[in-house]
C-alpha cells in the first residue's frame, strides 16, 4: 500500500475515534482514563492508554470535580470562558452554513451572503490534516483536500471542527 494511502487511513481513524470519544465524554459520566478505555475497546477501537492519552489532549479535555465520584473528563469548550466565547461565534457562523458539495477532492461550501470568510477563517486556523487550503468569496468557500480523503472524513472533520454542523451535514 502507498505510503499516503497507509497516511489517510490513520488520520481517518483518528478522526473517527475522536468524534467517539467527544461523544462518549458529552453523553456520558466518565471517571477515568481506564474506563474510558474499556469503552472504546468494547465500541471495536483498537487504541492504547497511550494513543487514547494523545486523543485528549488533542480534544482538550479535562478533570473536573464532581460532586459524586471525585473527578470526571469534561469536553474542555464546556468549561474555559474564552473557549466558549470562540464556540459561540463558530455557533453563530454556521446559521450561515448552507449546504456542502463535493467533486474529486475538492469541496465547495455554500453560505448565507458574508459568512464565507469567517467560516473558511474558522477551518483555516484548525489547521485540519485532511485539508490543503481553502479559498473564500462572499458567499462560497472552495476547500481543496488531501487525496485519498473521503467526503465523510471531511464531513467528521468538520465536525470536530464546528459541533454544531452535525445537524447540517448529510451523511
Amino acid at each position: 500500500m502507498h505510503k499516503n494511502c497507509i497516511d489517510i487511513q490513520i488520520m481517518n481513524q483518528r478522526t473517527t475515534r475522536q468524534l467517539a470519544i467527544k461523544k462518549i465524554l458529552t453523553t456520558r459520566e466518565i471517571h477515568s482514563q481506564e474506563g474510558l478505555l474499556t469503552i472504546l475497546l468494547k465500541e471495536g477501537f483498537d487504541i492504547t492508554q497511550a494513543t487514547l492519552s494523545r486523543d485528549l489532549k488533542t480534544l482538550k479535555v479535562a478533570k473536573i470535580p464532581d460532586g459524586n465520584a471525585g473527578y470526571r473528563y469534561s469536553v474542555s469548550e464546556r468549561i474555559h470562558k474564552d473557549h466558549d466565547k470562540t464556540k459561540e461565534k463558530v455557533n453563530f457562523l454556521i446559521d450561515g452554513f448552507e449546504c456542502i458539495k463535493f467533486s474529486g477532492n475538492l469541496a465547495v461550501i455554500k453560505t448565507l451572503p458574508g459568512y464565507a470568510s469567517s467560516i473558511a477563517s474558522v477551518l483555516d486556523n484548525a489547521d485540519p490534516y485532511e485539508i490543503i487550503g481553502t479559498i473564500a468569496g462572499d458567499d462560497t468557500i472552495l476547500i481543496i483536500m488531501k487525496e485519498n480523503v473521503s467526503q465523510n472524513d471531511l464531513k467528521n472533520r468538520l465536525i470536530l471542527i464546528m459541533p454544531k454542523l452535525r445537524d447540517k451535514l448529510k451523511y
